[in-house]
């Protein structure tokens, strides 16, 4: 038997993920101090040091990684490590892995960049001044002001940014993005396009962009929160729950990762119960911000209420050892079997439809969420898919590179869906919806105009 615990994931501030993903450790120098500078010879040494530390702590490197790819990639980085490098340099020549990685849980990673940024602020610093998404021709476009407030841009295409072509500086981030996939990483730039503009061009008092190619505005820095950070830390913005008409509720769960489990727990105890109140016959939760957390937040938050039979969150899983017995740092193969027992005496059970709205974001244990809401039919999935992988990986550890300070993190274990399929490869939805960030209600919209009944199996 495997005790399934060791696959809850670790808290937003260890995967970053974010939820997703770009982990919070130790701090690094403000933004605003004098740029250390790294010898070459040091860069090279941290640049083996990761490549030595991936080798020996990842359970399954290939299960992402093109292995020739990786090697053409590291090569081509070292080559360019001629010369002396500031920190934010250094980090750009590094980060050149990460597409390479090919997995949300494996990057190299600037340090505390949460506390960073806001120190930033804090010092009279500034951002980008928008919110920016990148639309389905990979143009960046203007969501709303940077911290989510409105703008008469929205929906503008940026062509140049501070006289440079858009499409470039998109080009130049997403070489250093991390992720399953392109689209995967196009959604994770769009949430930080703030933060990797900073690292890659600074962050100046004044922005001059060009909208739709024929306009141009000038726009001080923002010294606003970005969105990101001011929703990960309120309850009120990652966790909504709404009755709506005819029958129908909408449960928004913007994370699986919250210090105070109780007042989760809480939150969901009370949308069931105002649902069985309300006789809702359908229930959409909403994942499209979810990177990740803890299993027990949707296995005791959401499934206790809603599992009518005993399941597993995996099956097949490969991991590095800390067990007693085990050689530490082993790869162990193995498989899950113990299984969660439903709660057939819950007097909140809901028997109605239960959908799993998805997106690109959607990802590590919001991902086993999914996987197990389709293998054991308590549900189906809809919206946008073919961004993650359904074998996720997970337990993330992260190291600071010796030199450099930078931050590697990877993932100790490898987890199969609970069926074993290994096909599809990537997410994939029962229902494909497409998602617009101008208007995120249409895809719920969407859900609701089908008719009660239609629940795929």
């Amino acid at each position: 038997m495997f005790d399934s615990s060791v696959f809850h994931t670790a808290r937003r501030g260890a995967l970053a993920l974010v939820t997703v993903v770009l982990a919070s450790c130790a701090s690094i120098p403000p933004p605003s101090a004098a740029p250390e500078t790294l010898s070459p010879e040091a860069v090279r040494a941290d640049l083996r040091f990761a490549m030595e530390t991936l080798e020996r702590n990842h359970p399954d490197l290939v299960h992402s990684v093109d292995r020739s790819e990786l090697e053409r990639t590291r090569a081509e980085v070292e080559r360019t490590l001629d010369h002396p490098l500031p920190r934010d340099e250094a980090w750009a020549a590094l980060a050149r892995l990460n597409p390479a990685f090919a997995d949300g849980h494996v990057l190299m990673g600037p340090q505390g960049w949460r506390e960073a940024s806001r120190a930033h602020l804090s010092s009279g610093g500034g951002f980008f001044p928008f919110e920016v998404f990148l639309g389905p021709d990979g143009a960046p476009r203007i969501l709303s002001a940077l911290g989510g407030g409105s703008t008469a841009h929205a929906g503008r295409a940026l062509t140049r940014i501070n006289g440079q072509d858009a499409r470039e500086v998109v080009r130049e981030l997403m070489s250093r993005m991390h992720g399953d996939t392109p689209r995967f990483r196009a959604a994770l730039l769009s949430q930080r396009w703030w933060l990797y503009y900073w690292k890659l061009h600074g962050t100046p008092a004044r922005f001059e962009v060009e909208l739709d190619g024929v306009e141009v505005v000038r726009v001080p820095a923002s010294h606003e929160l970005p969105a990101m950070l001011r929703a990960e830390d309120d309850f009120e913005q990652l966790y909504r729950f709404e009755l709506l008409e005819g029958g129908d509720a909408l449960l928004t769960l913007g994370s699986f990762s919250w210090p105070d489990k109780a007042r989760y727990f809480a939150f969901t105890q009370d949308a069931f119960s105002r649902m069985r109140t309300a006789g809702t016959r359908r229930l959409i939760i909403d994942l499209r911000a979810n990177g990740g957390g803890d299993d027990d937040m949707w296995k005791e938050g959401i499934l206790r209420y809603v599992a009518d039979r005993p399941y597993r969150a995996g099956s097949s899983y490969r991991k590095r050892s800390r067990k007693p017995g085990e050689t530490t740092g082993q790869v162990v193969a193995g498989e899950i079997t113990s299984l969660e027992e439903p709660r057939v005496d819950e007097p909140l059970r809901f028997k109605g439809e239960v959908w799993l709205l998805v997106g690109p974001l959607t990802y590590s244990s919001a991902v086993l969420f999914s996987n197990v809401v389709q293998d054991y039919h308590f549900g189906a999935v809809a919206g946008v898919g073919d961004a993650v992988r359904v074998r996720q990986s997970g337990g993330v550890q992260s190291v600071a590179l010796p030199n450099t300070g930078l931050m590697l993190s990877y993932p100790r274990f490898v987890l199969d869906r609970p069926s074993g399929a290994r096909e599809p490869v990537l997410l994939r939805p029962d229902v494909v919806l497409d998602d617009d960030p101008l208007h995120p209600h249409a895809a719920v919209d969407v859900l609701l105009s089908r008719p009660v009944g239609s629940h795929l199996p």
